[in-house]
């Protein structure tokens, strides 16, 4: 057993931090056989005026080499009997511990003014993060919500390590006067340990680990794929050589009395990942907001750079699209599993307006999930903003439930 991977999660919703901290520990520990190399801690923003107090509580009770964490206007994890939950704003803690032989860990916090400009070679990006790019690692990355130019790490992370995948969150509050913390500990990291107000930290671990992903953008395509064929940054000016505006109107009329109320609040367009797939499905979108329309010139604005010869097509959101969506995506995953070792842990970021507020009830995500991969226990958080591939790119979604499945490369 002791040359397995291990995981294990732990959720606690005592009120008092020092009892919170004591249950994750004492049940998480318990879960193992052996020591853990490596801890991912969430707390919800309930307790955020004790942030401070969260790592040296753990280190007092747990000896854990690398340590990184966030706060979150809610948590996620799993129960005594195995059961994931959900726990939107209240007090809350998840603890995932992890055992890995045969993986090279290594933690780092980056600020924004550190990160290389977009135009610098791999090495610059290799020398901040002080991460190899052979074997190729898998990032678990959290951010601050403001300042950290995530975007640009995520092109910097695709550019400097080709094959690897990277998943997180930016962490999130319950509301607009609670401030947000990111938590790393690592005992050779010098100054790369404590309680961090902007920036990233990150996971790297590389060796006998897959990281496999599932980005549920909880969208439904209507419609049909169109081309770009004139464009400025972010705004359309043409689609199918015919003025946007008047192509989605007649859109939205041919729609269901139901889905035009839909669209009024819900509309979104996804951009095709892969220019050359013909059949599209769900995943091969990148989902962007719809900003605005200048009916002067029928122009609409999205949120990302619009390219002449892009194919998008328009989609709506709800819970039902939004449940289809991520049970689709599952299916997907577990008929393409096969003979690979299986699935040892699971991390879910999952955007802070799904859950409850979406669902109308609560571990509706969480539970979809553990009906198509059992008996694994998962951890994470409610964030700010999702990060996950699409198409082989890595991006920071909304409205998205990202998984991280982890398991062993080879089978012992």
């Amino acid at each position: 057993m002791a040359d397995q991977m291990q995981w294990a999660n732990a959720l606690s919703t005592r009120p008092s931090l020092e009892a919170a901290v004591t249950d994750v520990v004492e049940q998480a520990v318990s879960s193992l056989t052996v020591p853990a190399d490596l801890g991912l801690v969430f707390i919800s923003s309930a307790f955020a005026s004790e942030y401070s107090r969260l790592l040296p509580l753990l280190a007092e009770k747990l000896a854990v080499p690398v340590m990184i964490g966030c706060s979150g206007g809610g948590v996620i994890g799993t129960t005594a009997t195995g059961e994931p939950q959900e726990l939107e704003s209240q007090p809350a803690i998840s603890l995932t511990l992890g055992y890995l032989p045969g993986v090279n860990i290594q933690v780092f916090h980056v600020l924004s003014e550190e990160l290389p400009d977009l135009d610098s070679s791999p090495d610059a990006w290799i020398d901040v993060l002080g991460v190899e790019p052979s074997p190729a690692p898998q990032f678990i990355l959290l951010s601050s919500a403001f300042s950290s130019r995530i975007n640009d790490l995520l092109q910097g992370l695709d550019f400097a390590y080709p094959g690897s995948v990277v998943i997180g969150g930016q962490a999130s509050s319950g509301g607009s006067s609670s401030q947000i913390s990111l938590f790393c500990h690592d005992p050779e990291g010098g100054l790369h340990q404590g309680l961090y107000r902007e920036g990233t930290v990150g996971l790297a671990l590389s060796g006998n680990i897959v990281l496999e992903t599932i980005v549920a953008q909880g969208c439904r395509p209507i419609g049909q794929p169109m081309q770009v064929t004139k464009a400025e940054r972010n705004i359309i000016l043409e689609l199918d050589e015919k003025v946007p505006l008047v192509v989605l109107r007649d859109l939205i009329s041919s729609l269901s009395e139901e889905e035009r109320m839909l669209a009024q609040q819900s509309l979104f367009v996804g951009i095709v990942m892969d220019q050359f797939k013909l059949s599209l499905q769900q995943g091969d979108f990148l989902i962007r907001n719809i900003l605005g329309v200048d009916p002067s010139v029928g122009a609409i604005a999205i949120g990302d750079v619009a390219r002449p010869g892009q194919r998008l097509q328009f989609q709506l959101r709800d819970a039902e699209a939004s449940a289809e969506d991520l049970e689709l995506l599952l299916e997907r995953y577990q008929n393409q599993q096969g003979s690979q070792p299986s699935a040892a842990a699971a991390f879910m970021f999952s955007c802070v307006g799904r859950g409850q507020g979406l669902y109308g009830k609560p571990n509706f995500d969480s539970e979809l999930f553990r009906r198509y991969i059992h008996d694994i226990p998962i951890g994470g958080f409610f964030c700010n903003g999702e990060i996950g591939p699409v198409g082989g790119s890595t991006f920071v979604h909304g409205y998205t439930s990202v998984f991280g499945i982890c398991r062993q490369m080879t089978a012992e």
